[in-house]
């Protein structure tokens, strides 16, 4: 991910508030959380002391949460029961501030619900209550006139074969969104294919994939090449693959096939994690961006979603903390590639964020350089750090210098939480970086005070302002490497 980093939290940023629809098999999550501590006297069965109930919104349901909390505008389009199941989850779904008038409530059908026992984050039961047949004609045509009269930028068919997207009803969704040439997304749940022709793209799971080509998809050359005949003789513009710990794959018309590996740090559960990667994907197609950067985006939220217990929702402003502070070498860039380096900056000032900058060889890091780099960050939101290259100390500092080369001192420095940037540069001084930069804030030692800062010139009359740090005293390099040489 850190290749792609600074591409990701500037387009995150930039999404805008698409409406999208969502069109398919609603669902409402009951957990029952407890303690399991014994087995039962009546048969070879755990006991769960249960001191908690929480309902969530699955399936479709959760697809909404998941677009909300990306910062999509979402209609809903679906099937509920006449019950008391329908009441909590159509609440649920107008305090995210979804658009529920597309729901029909049936009195031929319960609410879908999928009850789960919980006993310390592991799953011991579940228990589903439903009927999967087809809806009524007349509750497909009124979806369908609703539909129709609503305004959306995407659409999304959640499709858990429990009876909602019928072949006709699909293909009527499917030609909608051709006719505003809008697109549309599937999550697929019957193996032919051919029933979602048209689509923009279907994202299976492996198994899925592999029962709609009818062979095993265990390596990614036949995945490849099964992958796309599935798309090519279903008519889909792009197949996206989710392959749990090995990431995605996706196949689209006149493009090259692109494996992503996964993004996720821990795995805790994959409930709903498709969920997550479809709602991604839905808002990143819908503001206008191309299938790999959404795919990227995805990749990175179903890395977030499967860190976490049950069906979950993911949020703009988490996902873009989680990009941060996904690796050291993601805050590592070269002054000369500045394009990254001012996608990493817009990103920032997106957010009105404070922007320090400060730079020094930092050639082997101690208490001193600690001190004085928390300091210099506590004057703004973001600290910029300008380090010498190997050629550059050898200029200022001798021969015998740098100890250690460029890429360890940077490694070091982007390992601290309170740098969010380190960028190399070759020049003696760091004045062109600093007007690349263009930072708010530019901070030095006290030991430069009235020595004529590189850069001050130009930040002062950018409306930014200098500052000087005291130094820890005894504390520096030189002093270090004459301790070694003596003993």
């Amino acid at each position: 991910m850190s290749n792609s980093l600074h591409e990701l939290i500037p387009a995150l940023q930039e999404l805008g508030h698409p409406r999208i629809a969502v069109v398919g098999d609603f669902m409402l999550d009951r957990y029952l959380w407890g303690d399991a501590g014994r087995v039962s006297p009546e048969a070879p069965v755990p006991v769960v002391h249960a001191h908690r109930e929480e309902d969530r919104l699955g399936g479709a349901g959760n697809v909404v949460a998941n677009l909300v909390g990306l910062g999509a505008k979402v209609s809903c389009f679906g099937a509920l029961g006449d019950d008391a199941s329908a009441t909590l989850m159509l609440d649920a779904l107008e305090e995210l501030g979804a658009e529920t008038s597309g729901m029909e409530r049936c009195g031929d059908r319960p609410t879908i619900q999928k009850i789960r026992v919980m006993a310390r984050n592991q799953q011991m039961l579940r228990v589903d209550r439903e009927v999967s047949q087809a809806i009524t004609e007349e509750t497909e045509a009124a979806l369908i006139k609703t539909l129709c009269a609503t305004e959306w930028n995407a659409i999304v068919l959640s499709d858990y074969g429990k009876g909602t997207l019928s072949a006709s009803f699909t293909k009527a969704i499917l030609e909608e969104a051709q006719r505003r040439k809008v697109p549309s997304l599937v999550d697929p749940k019957h193996r032919d294919f051919k029933r979602y022709a048209g689509a923009t793209l279907v994202t299976p799971n492996r198994l899925e994939a592999e029962a709609a080509a009818g062979c095993s998809l265990d390596n990614l050359e036949t995945l490849a090449a099964e992958g796309e005949k599935i798309r090519s003789t279903s008519g889909l513009n792009a197949l996206l693959v989710t392959l749990g710990a090995e990431g995605m794959f996706l196949m689209a018309a006149g493009e090259q096939p692109l494996h992503l590996p996964t993004a996720a740090r821990q795995v805790y559960d994959v409930t709903g994690a498709g969920d997550t990667v479809i709602a991604t994907l839905a808002i990143a197609l819908g503001h206008g961006y191309d299938f790999e950067l959404a795919v990227r985006l995805a990749n990175a939220s179903a890395g977030l979603a499967v860190a976490k217990v049950g069906t979950t929702a993911v949020g703009r402003e988490e996902l873009l903390h989680m990009l941060r502070a996904s690796t050291p070498a993601g805050k590592i860039l070269c002054a000369a590639d500045n394009t990254t380096l001012q996608a990493a900056l817009s990103a920032f000032r997106l957010e009105g964020r404070r922007i320090v900058f400060t730079n020094g060889c930092f050639d082997i890091l101690h208490a001193g350089h600690v001190r004085y780099l928390r300091a210099a960050r506590g004057l703004g939101d973001v600290l910029v750090l300008g380090l010498n290259s190997d050629a550059s100390v050898r200029r200022l500092k001798g021969e015998e210098r740098p100890f250690n080369v460029v890429e360890d001192r940077a490694e070091v420095l982007a390992g601290l939480e309170c740098v969010d940037l380190v960028i190399e540069f070759e020049q003696d001084t760091p004045e062109e970086l600093i007007q690349s930069v263009q930072p708010d804030v530019l901070v030095k030692g006290a030991d430069w005070r009235g020595k004529g800062v590189a850069g001050a010139e130009f930040v002062e009359r950018h409306g930014g302002e200098v500052q000087f740090i005291d130094l820890l005293p005894g504390r520096s390099t030189t002093g270090l490497a004459d301790r070694i040489r003596n003993r």
